[in-house]
């Protein structure tokens, strides 16, 4: 017997996949040189270390997480957030490295759990499935005795039904139903993350392991978490979780699209795009061309704010003046 999720196809949702499938096309097909791989892969993992960990609570901002990850060890308050980064680090590569395995079990997600939870658990024992009841805000897990069972079903349907459909929404299926199992008695929402991404893998979504969409979980952290508890609110239907899922998937893809697009422009030349120059690439894409005053409200920056993160962008040839000096707008390069 395997798990059988409950959701239905809404118009909403098949746009976003449809949406997510052409983008993750796009993507696919754009120029990106080898060298730049190994860049996109270590920028994709920080930006994953980093989110996921601070759903948890864990304090070390982006750049403390990449310091981290150079080497750099005096970093963050404590010995255990940065175990804890460091952690999700070896994870990460862990299920890259296991990106073509074809059957997936109890001991594959153990040993997942042991890297990313050894060291750092407020509870219970790394690599073994709970013996106590947990709580998760007003949700009640099922009860330690019945976790095995749970996690038998759930891994059948993964190893035998998840491919018939779309990846977008399977990972996004394991990712919620192990959530809701709870499996481990600390650890859960970063075993549950890394699984989507695995799934992802898996079915080759994301060939270059380059998609950092725990990201969007924590921008959203709050919608990520509603998300979650609607699922049990509602029977157990996926249908708004998916749909969630869908449009981070979406928006990620539309990040490491300006990602080597930046690259590409320039290819003799280095640019790593900071937050605010996303969005700005963004803002330039959805409204076509924007007035200096547009950029920097839009921005919530002042207008050397907003020239500081124009300059950049205008030396790659992403972004271009038009217009008179005193009327000119701003808009993304042809």
């Amino acid at each position: 017997m395997s798990y059988e999720p409950q959701f239905t196809i809404t118009p909403r949702l098949l746009s976003l996949v449809e949406e997510v499938s052409a983008m993750r096309e796009r993507v696919q097909g754009a120029t990106v040189e080898l060298a730049w791989v190994p860049a996109l892969q270590k920028d994709g993992r920080s930006r994953n270390a980093h989110a996921s960990t601070a759903i948890e609570g864990n304090p070390l901002t982006l750049e403390q997480v990449r310091a981290l990850e150079a080497g750099d060890e005096s970093v963050g308050p404590t010995e255990c957030s940065r175990r804890e980064v460091l952690n999700y680090f070896a994870g990460l590569r862990h299920v890259e490295k296991q990106a073509n395995k074809k059957v997936i079990r109890h001991e594959d997600l153990f040993r997942l759990h042991r890297i990313l939870a050894e060291g750092v658990m407020d509870q219970g024992e790394a690599g073994r499935y709970r013996k106590i009841k947990v709580r998760v805000g007003g949700y009640l897990p099922p009860e330690p005795g019945m976790v095995s069972g749970f996690m038998f079903e759930l891994l059948e349907w993964w190893n035998r039904k998840a491919g018939e459909l779309s990846p977008v929404l399977s990972s996004a299926i394991l990712h919620y139903r192990f959530e809701g199992i709870h499996p481990f008695a600390d650890g859960n929402g970063r075993v549950g993350r890394a699984l989507a991404l695995w799934e992802l893998y898996r079915r080759g979504f994301d060939t270059h392991h380059v998609f950092s969409v725990d990201e969007y979980y924590w921008e959203k952290r709050q919608a990520y978490s509603d998300a979650l508890q609607a699922v049990h609110r509602e029977g157990e239907n996926l249908s708004g979780w998916l749909e969630y899922c869908a449009e981070g998937l979406r928006h990620t893809l539309e990040r490491v699209w300006m990602r080597i697009q930046a690259l590409n422009v320039k290819r003799t030349g280095k640019l790593t795009l900071r937050p605010k120059q996303e969005q700005l690439l963004k803002l330039l894409r959805d409204q076509g061309s924007m007035a200096p005053v547009e950029i920097w409200e839009a921005l919530g920056v002042s207008r050397q704010g907003a020239m500081n993160q124009l300059k950049p962008l205008m030396e790659a040839g992403l972004v271009e003046k038009v217009g008179s000096k005193k009327t000119g707008r701003y808009k993304l390069c042809s």
